[in-house]
């Protein structure tokens, strides 16, 4: 643990690599630690101050700064733990943002369209069901938002919806393993309150209703949480319609967010076309 004053005496590009790897300290502690069992270094008061660091820095994204400045207010209002956790998480990936570093990410080779018409061509003429979306709340890898984006439009969602503090669509990384999706899926960021009130929500995340028996909407929004914390306690809250889980079998019981959401599709597309929906 540094004491704060030092940390703001090193220079932005030090101060930052070193944020970096106080706020992952504090994350995992945060994560494993019940809070009178935690050190100083993942004190609520310590990881608040780190994360006005990040909020500081000229770097950060203007986006990620309102972020974990309504995370600061909510806990500083409610002193719930799963908040500091939150706060703790954005303010680390505001920090690797402004570094330029980015988490878990794949290479892939994307092939280009073969003239530059080709991807207007497509979206004119791709099938999909009308009113089937996807929220993609706080997901940080490039690497599986464009594979979200890839499988939505495979398996004809309308639209994928970003959460404000999703890394951007048009990271190079996410539109490379989109294959090109990205460029003619629709798409646009909002908040949980912006989401549209005439579609039901639904949420992908553990202690669901098993996905063969899930009775999944005509039309509506699946939400899919980050890597690392899941859907939030507000995105289930917006998830009215109900809560869906892959039934898993494995030791680690565990799936790439990219890999569930795919399993997802496959089990709503499926029960569409059984149904009296069918593609547009």
């Amino acid at each position: 643990m540094i004491p704060l004053h030092k940390l703001s005496r090193l220079s932005p590009g030090q101060r930052r690599r070193k944020l970096a790897l106080l706020l992952a300290a504090a994350e995992r502690e945060l994560a494993a630690a019940p809070a009178a069992a935690r050190s100083g270094a993942s004190s609520s008061a310590y990881v608040t101050a780190l994360a006005r660091f990040a909020m500081e820095d000229p770097k950060a994204d203007v986006g990620a700064v309102t972020a974990i400045g309504a995370l600061a207010a909510e806990y500083e209002a409610s002193g719930d733990e799963g908040t500091l956790l939150r706060l703790c998480d954005a303010a680390r990936h505001a920090t690797l943002a402004a570094i330029g570093t980015f988490p878990a990410e794949w290479d892939l080779i994307h092939r280009p369209a073969t003239s530059p018409d080709d991807s207007g061509a497509v979206a004119a003429t791709r099938s999909f069901f009308p009113g089937v979306s996807v929220y993609a709340e706080d997901i940080r890898s490039p690497f599986n938002l464009g594979s979200i984006f890839r499988t939505a439009e495979a398996f004809g969602a309308e639209r994928v919806i970003v959460s404000p503090l999703c890394v951007p669509p048009e990271h190079p990384r996410a539109t490379r393993s989109a294959m090109g999706c990205v460029e003619y899926l629709g798409w646009e960021r909002m908040s949980l309150e912006e989401l549209p009130k005439d579609l039901p929500a639904f949420a992908l995340e553990t202690g669901g209703t098993p996905l063969d028996e899930f009775e999944f909407p005509e039309r509506g929004i699946v939400v899919i949480g980050s890597e690392e914390l899941g859907v939030s306690p507000e995105a289930l809250a917006r998830a009215s319609y109900g809560r869906v889980s892959i039934p898993m079998y494995g030791i680690k019981a565990s799936l790439n967010v990219g890999v569930a959401f795919g399993v997802l599709m496959q089990a709503w597309t499926a029960y569409l076309t059984c149904s009296a929906s069918k593609p547009f």
